[in-house]
């Protein structure tokens, strides 16, 4: 198949985006830069929108910048650059970890971080990890700036709380301090590429006696959107390695798999404890290191 009709504005800086989004009226405006999904999703007609705003002529959306007690990454960043930057590697490697995972290079190369959080898929590796270590967005407007917490933005499957006025300019990520800190990620797919079954990802921080100081934990495929485990969080605090496998017991209380097409509930219940457990174990080991 092919797109429908749409009208394409290739935008110069960030105040012409807000304002063809403030004027759309009835029309229904996206914003493309990789176009990685939304393209595909054009191609089939499941989505039709009436203009497309380029955005890749807009100063100030890309980058990676640290901050002292947070990363700075523009929502226009390539998933490609985000893997490769020495910035994420050093102060965010959870997230350099599950940028590895994100489909093939050609799609890292043209796919954006916000783009990839704008669409909400529930297998989607980048917004599980930030989820994780407690994202902050930032969304613009006419109307201005807002800041909201990551946690709490996916509402349902392919469903984001985002107003149709409003552009996500930047990801601010928090950097753990400390000398102790690994991380883990694993992921279970049909083929290399291929969106994700089950995904699990966690950084810990680990005590001078080698217990679980603190753990970020969080899940893809496991629910309509990424999930953040904070029960499995709270699970994990004080032990050691050797004792963590009743730490998932409860796990079936904080996700929500279904049935379909490539796997039953039951199985992303049970992978995803497997895979939990390889990834906590292999961040004890890095933080260990």
């Amino acid at each position: 198949m092919k797109a429908a009709v749409f009208d394409y504005v290739r935008a110069s800086d960030i105040d012409e985006v807000c304002r063809l989004l403030a004027d759309a009226g009835e029309d229904e405006r996206k914003i493309i830069a990789g176009g990685q999904t939304l393209v595909p999703l054009m191609a089939m007609r499941m989505a039709r929108p009436d203009m497309l705003i380029d955005i890749n002529d807009v100063a100030g959306l890309s980058g990676i910048e640290a901050k002292g007690d947070h990363v700075a990454i523009g929502g226009c960043t390539r998933q490609r650059v985000i893997e490769r930057s020495d910035v994420i590697s050093r102060c965010l490697p959870l997230l350099a970890k599950a940028a590895q995972y994100v489909g093939h290079i050609q799609t890292r190369n043209r796919g954006t971080i916000g783009g990839s959080i704008i669409h909400g898929d529930p297998s989607a590796e980048l917004p599980m990890a930030a989820l994780a270590l407690g994202a902050m967005i930032i969304l613009r407007s006419t109307s201005g700036e807002t800041e909201l917490p990551l946690d709490g933005f996916f509402e349902a499957a392919m469903v984001t709380n985002i107003d149709p006025d409003q552009i996500l300019t930047e990801i601010r990520i928090p950097v753990w301090q400390g000398s102790r800190i690994g991380t883990g990620f694993h992921e279970t797919a049909s083929r290399q590429g291929d969106y994700a079954i089950v995904a699990a990802g966690v950084q810990v921080e680990l005590a001078e006696d080698g217990t679980i100081l603190r753990a970020a934990v969080s899940a893809g495929g496991v629910a309509p959107s990424p999930v953040k485990l904070p029960g499995v969080e709270t699970a994990l605090t004080g032990r050691s390695v050797h004792d963590i496998d009743t730490a998932f017991d409860a796990l079936g209380d904080e996700i929500d798999p279904d049935t379909d097409v490539h796997a039953t509930a039951e199985y992303r219940l049970r992978v995803a404890k497997r895979l939990l457990a390889r990834a906590v174990t292999d961040a004890v080991a890095e933080a260990s290191e």
